[in-house]
């Protein structure tokens, strides 16, 4: 099938990398993210050029943040950029002069950790990437399900809370607005504000008050038993776990895979989400349980995950 480029579009920079059929990164090439969407465009192409130089390549796959038409070449709504209707795919093209098909980012990710990271072995699995927000990706008889509009397994606005929490999309008690890193910052907010004698090591990680504590010093003060901080953990855990049983009731999937920035903390949360996971399940006494899994690749899995999607046929045909 020959080489393919994976684009990833982060918010300071956006990765292009050469990847062969085994998921092999060959070479990259990253470029800054500009402040406008046509200079995005602009940025992708270059760092494409960038990347394939000393290279034969086949096809393109981009990773894009947003809802992303069936046909794989248009994003309807990005959250981050100002693309509406955006017929990314032939723009690219234009500058390229390569094949290219756009994917949803999380999807990407999915599909790189399905097929070269934890989900391999697996025909059935369901992924969540836990970061800011909350992604996912479904993986069913080894093909990557989008829906008829292209625009599946945006777990993250299930709306877990009736009239809950207002989300960043407009809606109300979305899932990501219980089970993400922002969550996870807010419960240590809170409780430090509630007791802070339970909360000494993570109040001394930051500035002494609760509003200075960040993700990063829930992590450390976690790992040093601080109260306050592994109480968020394990408040985030219920949440996660309790969308994966209901995951779990639509797909029955063989595997779950948690990916995303808050997985590189390992047990520390994946163990937690198990057992609220397994709390949560239907007939979680009585039946076959899904493994929960962290992904393998880190932020990896999106570019990989792209540059394999651009090998896959045309999911019209």
């Amino acid at each position: 099938m020959g080489l393919t480029i994976g684009v990833d579009i982060g918010g300071t920079k956006i990765a292009a990398g050469v990847v062969d059929e085994d998921g092999n990164i060959l070479s990259t090439h990253k470029v800054p993210t500009p402040g406008t969407a046509e200079g995005i465009v602009d940025a992708i192409a270059s760092a494409v050029e960038g990347a394939r130089v000393g290279h034969d390549i086949v096809g393109v796959g981009i990773g894009a943040a947003g809802y992303v038409n069936r046909q794989r070449s248009e994003v309807y709504f990005a959250p981050n950029i100002h693309w509406r209707n955006e017929p990314l795919k032939d723009k690219v093209e234009a500058r390229v002069g390569l094949p290219v098909v756009v994917e949803n980012d999380a999807n990407a990710a999915a599909w790189g950790e399905y097929k070269f990271g934890a989900g391999k072995g697996h025909r059935n699995v369901i992924c969540i990437t836990l970061g800011t927000g909350l992604g996912g990706g479904i993986i069913i008889g080894n093909k990557l399900r989008r829906g008829h509009f292209g625009v599946a397994a945006e777990f993250g606005h299930i709306r877990m809370v009736p009239d809950g929490l207002l989300c960043g999309c407009g809606s109300q008690g979305c899932w990501e607005q219980y089970a993400s890193g922002r969550a996870l910052v807010r419960y240590a907010k809170q409780r430090a504000n509630a007791t802070p004698e339970n909360a000494e090591t993570l109040l001394g990680l930051g500035n002494g008050t609760p509003e200075g504590i960040e993700g990063k010093h829930i992590s450390m003060a976690a790992r040093q038993g601080d109260r306050v901080a592994v109480d968020s953990y394990r408040e985030l855990a219920r949440w996660v776990g309790a969308g994966l049983a209901d995951l779990a009731s639509l797909f029955d999937p063989s595997a779950f895979i948690v990916g995303g920035g808050l997985s590189d903390e390992g047990e520390l949360v994946l163990g937690p989400i198990r057992k609220s996971y397994k709390r949560w399940l239907v007939g979680g006494n009585w039946r076959p349980v899904a493994e929960v899994r962290a992904a393998e690749l880190g932020n990896k899995a999106g570019l990989v995950g792209a540059a394999d999607l651009a090998r896959e046929p045309d999911p019209i045909m």
